[in-house]
Formats: C-alpha cells, sequence, structure tokens
C-alpha cells in the first residue's frame, strides 16, 4: 500500500491561483485531453482525503454528480474546521486534527489498496511530516500563475526524495518521486 499525493501543478510551483481557483488547470486539461492517467491511477485508489479549500471548490465548480461520476463511493476524508456542504451519496467523513490516527483508518478503509492526498499542499506537507507519506506525483502544466497556494510548503531536502519516474502527458510533465 502506497500513500501518494497527486496533484497538478503551474511551472512556477503553484496548485491554485491566488484565488484558490483551478480554472487554469482546467483550461490545460481542457485543451489538452491527450491521457487519462488520473483514471489510471484511481483504480488503484482505496481510500482519498482532502483538504477544505480543495473540497470547497470541488463543491462549487462541479455539478453534484460529477464527485460519484468521479470518485464513486471512495470513503473520502475531508479535513476541516468548519461545517462544509455534504455532498449527496458521496462516502465523505469530515475530520480535524492530526492526520496520523485519520491515516490509520484511511488505511483500513483501502483494504490494501493505496492512499491519495489529493490536495492541498499543506496537507499533503502534514503527511510527510508525520512519516506517512510515500510519493509525490506531480503534473506539471505549461502555466505560471506567479502566486497562490504553493506545490508543498515545506523544506523537504534531496536526502528525502528520489526520483524515480519522468514522463510526457500531453502538456504535463509528470514526476514522480519516492520519500524516505
Amino acid at each position: 500500500m502506497t500513500t501518494s499525493y497527486y496533484t497538478a501543478s503551474s511551472l512556477d510551483g503553484y496548485i491554485a491561483d491566488p484565488d484558490n481557483s483551478l480554472d487554469w488547470l482546467m483550461a490545460v486539461v481542457d485543451a489538452d485531453p491527450a491521457t487519462d492517467d488520473v483514471g489510471v491511477f484511481l483504480r488503484g485508489i482505496g481510500a482519498l482525503c482532502l483538504g477544505s479549500t480543495t473540497y470547497e471548490w470541488m463543491v462549487a465548480n462541479n455539478p453534484p454528480e460529477t464527485w460519484h461520476d468521479n470518485y464513486g463511493d471512495l470513503p473520502t476524508w475531508v479535513f476541516t474546521h468548519r461545517e462544509l456542504p455534504r455532498l449527496p451519496g458521496a462516502n465523505l467523513r469530515f475530520v480535524a486534527g492530526e492526520v496520523g490516527p485519520v491515516h490509520e483508518q484511511m488505511t483500513e478503509a483501502a483494504a490494501g489498496r493505496d492512499i491519495w492526498v489529493m490536495g492541498g499542499g499543506d496537507l499533503a506537507g502534514q503527511f510527510a511530516d508525520a512519516g506517512l507519506l510515500d510519493e509525490v506525483i506531480v503534473g506539471v502544466a505549461p502555466v505560471t500563475l506567479g502566486g497562490g497556494a504553493p506545490l508543498l510548503p515545506r523544506r523537504i531536502l534531496a536526502d528525502r526524495m528520489r526520483l524515480v519516474e519522468v514522463e510526457c502527458l500531453g502538456q504535463f510533465a509528470k514526476l514522480v518521486y519516492r520519500l524516505s
């Protein structure tokens, strides 16, 4: 079982623009639907988690049925300190606090399959800080944002990360790093 942070980033290292929007990403994906890499990745996922900002953007920018179309009944943990709207039919758990106990719940629910830390960067950083993040997968898009939410707002040096894969996926450069 692997715990992965798989996300897209602008060339200058941001996963969302200064307004926490992913519109820049959707423009690249819509212009170049050359790959279903996320779909292939999702087939191995048994549980996922995301932060409240990512969840709120998804709820605000997608019809409710989009969640089920994309993630089915995958057990999903949303890290938040606020009350958030629940998507009908989604298998959601709203949680706060340390990532360690939640990772244990996710591992049990995943039943031997992988765990996806969908975002944001700070949440992925908390998993890395706790020694619970096995890999970082980044699809680097041909966009610069000049600011916004950083890819991974932590100091993780090269002695903890090893590049294991580089792939060209349409307009994206996919980079896979293993963490130790």
